[in-house]
């Protein structure tokens, strides 16, 4: 597997490619782009646009001290790879041919690993990745890795080359970048690592440690203490600072409060607080975090996006504590359940005046609410899919003795471009790769129409509905200029996104 300088999971830079202030154009590899500096108001004219290209400003802020450009230059590299060079017995006279002529090269477009320069060993295959662009014209470069939050239309490595696949990591929901998720865009790629199971790489376990810490009852709270805890406590509690996303959880759980007692510690809806030390959104995985909600009987386990496979840490966390999660997100999620009873499904229940309704009942009787947990005593999980995805992938979660699954997306890029080099050896023809809609794709969003106690919607609660509509036009525009293959402007695009 790729060879790490660092123990750390890789984590996105998210170089951002905006030119500065009166800066009239910005070239980036072969890409000659106009800047776009606002939000909102690139484009043809400001009153068009509901948004700029959404992932722009939905990314994550992550601190790495790994990161490195990746316009870097090469000078001082070298020492990267002296311990390979070692190992291997290479002498310095090799070296500048071993690394750019010997190995196919993965070039990182939108960078997740701060390496400039790295020979990744994939079992019995090694290629050479890197984040500088440069190597985009280099003629060992095969593939053009991309991070989905960062694919945009400031810069893209055209024109592409018939030898370059495109390969796309893209572990989030819509909302960070909505261009993916339609047809003309995911089938520009040829490799994918996304939460889909249709994916070439599926992510769809990415927060699940393992089965393990399913079965564990480190967190239980035995049932009677949680009965008794109820004098104090909610029957469910509800922790969200995300507020407002394109799933509408928000408004569902705003209307479930007018029917039952529901905690809220997160920014959402907040109506109680966590302990000073626990405020903090990086304390959601301390142990005190843990144990304040391993005391409720069920959890509001609502996603950001509704779509298929899409399963996130709202809903494992739940079972991992012994709670019970009541689910609202992936319409897929009975595939992923650990047993056919061990989560509550908000779709089953027209209203959430029957939701609470059902909850309730189960908070009153002892017996049908054990029957939800019965999985976590005996320490059985009988969903085989569920299983055999954890027993098969090739990465870990939080696991610094296995690959993370950047490495296996790597790997498996790297793989496959070496399967086709030796058919062409062989002098037979390359196997086709191409992504499918199935990759990545997610319905429009719906928004709930509980209207009476809901207070005057929020800007952002109604941006979402028509982002995903400019979304569709962004995409067929962006589409059509990919397939031109020629260097675009962002005046171009824009005027194709709203040509109507």
């Amino acid at each position: 597997m790729p060879s790490q300088a660092h123990s750390e999971p890789r984590i996105s830079a998210l170089h951002g490619g905006r030119a500065p202030a009166g800066t009239a154009v910005e070239e980036i590899g072969t890409q000659m782009v106009a800047p776009c500096e606002a939000v909102v108001g690139c484009g043809p004219t400001q009153e068009h646009l509901v948004v700029v290209e959404l992932g722009k400003f939905e990314g994550k802020k992550f601190k790495n001290s790994n990161l490195k450009d990746g316009h870097a230059k090469m000078e001082g590299e070298r020492a990267q790879l002296q311990p390979f060079f070692e190992k291997e017995g290479l002498t310095p006279s090799r070296q500048k041919t071993l690394t750019t002529e010997s190995y196919p090269v993965m070039l990182w477009w939108s960078p997740l690993t701060g390496d400039t320069r790295r020979l990744g060993q994939c079992g019995a295959d090694t290629c050479f990745f890197t984040i500088n662009r440069t190597y985009l014209h280099h003629r060992m470069t095969r593939a053009i890795l991309f991070y989905g939050t960062d694919f945009n239309i400031d810069s893209l490595p055209l024109p592409r080359k018939a030898r370059h696949d495109w390969a796309l990591f893209h572990e989030e929901s819509p909302k960070n970048n909505y261009k993916l998720f339609h047809k003309p865009i995911i089938t520009l790629f040829n490799y994918t690592a996304t939460f889909s199971r249709h994916s070439h790489l599926p992510l769809t376990t990415q927060y699940l440690e393992g089965v393990e810490v399913l079965k564990s009852r480190r967190y239980l709270v035995p049932l009677q203490s949680k009965n008794h805890l109820r004098t104090r406590l909610a029957p469910l509690v509800y922790v969200q600072s995300d507020c407002d996303p394109p799933s509408d959880r928000d408004s569902y759980v705003r209307e479930l409060m007018a029917y039952i007692e529901v905690d809220s510690y997160g920014e959402c809806l907040r109506n109680r607080d966590l302990p000073e030390q626990l405020a903090d959104p990086a304390s959601m995985d301390a142990d005190g975090f843990y144990r304040i909600l391993a005391q409720y009987k069920f959890i509001l386990a609502f996603e950001n996006a509704v779509c298929d496979d899409y399963i996130t840490e709202k809903f494992w966390r739940p079972l991992k504590l012994g709670v019970v999660p009541v689910y609202h997100g992936s319409p897929s999620i009975a595939d992923w359940l650990p047993s056919n009873r061990s989560a509550i499904l908000v779709s089953a229940f027209s209203h959430p005046r029957e939701l609470a309704g059902y909850i309730r009942q189960l908070d009153r009787d002892d017996g049908r609410y054990a029957a939800y947990i019965e999985w976590k005593l005996r320490g059985e999980i009988s969903n085989r899919r569920l299983l055999a995805a954890l027993a098969e992938r090739r990465w870990g979660v939080q696991d610094l003795s296995q690959d993370n699954h950047i490495d296996a997306f790597e790997c498996m890029v790297c793989t496959k471009v070496w399967d086709n080099i030796r058919l062409q050896e062989k002098g037979l023809p390359p196997k086709r790769w191409q992504a499918d809609v199935t990759h990545l794709s997610c319905p429009e969003p719906t928004r709930f129409s509980f209207s009476p106690l809901a207070p005057r919607r929020s800007s952002l609660r109604e941006m979402w509905i028509p982002s995903f509509q400019q979304s569709k036009k962004e995409a067929q525009a962006l589409r059509r200029l990919v397939d031109r293959n020629q260097n675009f402007s962002a005046q171009e695009f824009w005027a194709l996104v709203f040509k109507d």
